[in-house]
């Protein structure tokens, strides 16, 4: 094998084999170098220094409102994902139902919970449509007059299937809510994002931003029906007010707790410009189909299931996986590691999420990986029989004893997936 294809790529980028941005996306140069930039001028403060942070977040703010199509002030920079969520579940008061998937990630599950029975709407999951996250026609049967709003992941985490965003909300109508956790589909693919009423997403995935900043929207269209529930001084339009509460600000800005991290909302805003830059999310996610696409085909000829296989090119976002039916995943993980390639595992599920700066290298990679794999399992199953063991009674079976497949099908396993340090997920 060409030792080129371990070596990392240029500019001290993830490896060849890196096939886990659903997991983490490694920062960018370009972000790198704007969060740098901006511990710089936090660093040193000199005159105009903090209004050049600011204007970093502004700047940040706006490049998210292009890419989302909305107005800069439905744009706010929270600290993460699960920040953005925590805050639309305390904005959104009940009475009424939120229905959450059952096999939803946990960051889109806690945020609702925590809030019921404390001024939020009740819970109440919907359990999937055979491996599908969620169809219109799950939302259909599911509704009734409590229901006030759908919490749903664009993407979900461990099948890839894309959720049909824009036909939930037409079902839904527009006296009901759409909330997205939108983590695993912001620079991954194209996004109904005028579909949803409140949308979260961090940059430490597709985006390669990294850490500490995530997109919060909050549309014009359903403000009125939120309460700054985690709004703080940062949120408020005169912090120094003689008397408190003073008002919230206009739009997203009225549900922040304090000012954003700045050097990360500089990193974002970067990631965001050059996602725009080259063509957008139709361009990157076409690439990212792509190579997805090849990579499963390539664990189809090695003997691989995959996991929601027949899904349509509209329906899969950058997320895929296989096992390897007869191995054990833990194992499968290891030798693909060992070999170079950088996967997630679920139970016994192996996850592969390429980016569009993933070369065909990759896919060579990850196809001796398997080879080798499969070749060498091969050879210890295949073992001579010594004379002494060969039974001619009519009573014994000559055949070897089969090995019991312990693999199953759950309904989509889910635990909460890891970032750091890298170890399996079990």
């Amino acid at each position: 094998m060409n030792d080129q294809i371990h070596r990392p790529a240029l500019g001290g980028g993830p490896p060849v084999g890196y096939l886990d941005y659903a997991r983490v996306g490694p920062l960018t140069p370009e972000s790198a170098t704007a969060f740098a930039d901006a511990v710089t001028l936090a660093g040193r403060c000199g005159p105009g220094d903090i209004d050049r942070l600011f204007a970093l977040s502004d700047a940040a703010r706006a490049s998210a409102a292009r890419l989302l199509d909305a107005r800069p002030h439905e744009i706010a920079l929270a600290p993460s994902t699960s920040n953005g969520l925590f805050t639309a579940a305390a904005a959104l008061r009940g009475p009424g139902t939120v229905l959450v998937p059952r096999d939803e990630f946990p960051a889109n599950v806690y945020p609702w919970l925590r809030f019921a029975g404390r001024g939020g709407p009740d819970v109440r999951f919907v359990d999937p449509d055979g491996q599908r996250h969620i169809t219109p026609d799950l939302l259909r049967r599911h509704l009734g007059p409590d229901v006030t709003a759908l919490a749903v992941s664009a993407v979900d985490s461990l099948t890839g299937h894309l959720a049909p965003l824009a036909a939930l909300k037409e079902v839904l109508g527009p006296d009901r809510l759409l909330i997205v956790d939108a983590i695993q589909g912001l620079g991954a693919v194209p996004l109904d994002a005028d579909a949803a009423d409140i949308l979260v997403g961090g940059g430490q995935k597709w985006l390669r931003a990294g850490w500490g900043a995530a997109l919060l929207l909050i549309r014009d269209r359903c403000a009125e029906r939120l309460a700054p529930g985690l709004g703080g001084w940062a949120g408020v339009t005169e912090p120094f007010a003689a008397r408190h509460p003073a008002p919230a600000l206009p739009g997203a800005a009225g549900h922040l707790a304090t000012n954003p991290d700045f050097p990360a909302a500089a990193a974002l805003g970067t990631a965001v410009d050059a996602l725009l830059a080259q063509g957008g999310p139709a361009v990157l996610g076409a690439r990212i189909r792509a190579t997805l696409a090849e990579l499963l085909d390539r664990a189809r000829r090695a003997g691989a299931d995959v996991l929601l296989d027949g899904l349509g090119e509209r329906e899969r976002a950058g997320i895929g996986t296989f096992r390897l039916p007869g191995h054990d995943p833990a194992a499968v993980h290891r030798a693909l590691e060992a070999a170079g390639v950088t996967t997630t595992r679920r139970d016994e599920w192996i996850r592969l999420s390429p980016h569009a700066t993933t070369t065909p290298a990759a896919a060579e990679l990850f196809a001796d990986a398997l080879d080798t794999l499969t070749r060498s399992t091969s050879r210890i199953a295949v073992r001579r029989v010594p004379v002494g063991e060969i039974h001619t009674s009519a009573t014994t079976s000559t055949s070897a004893p089969s090995t019991p497949n312990t693999l199953s099908t759950p309904n989509h396993p889910r635990s909460q997936e890891p970032t750091c340090p890298s170890t399996p997920t079990p």
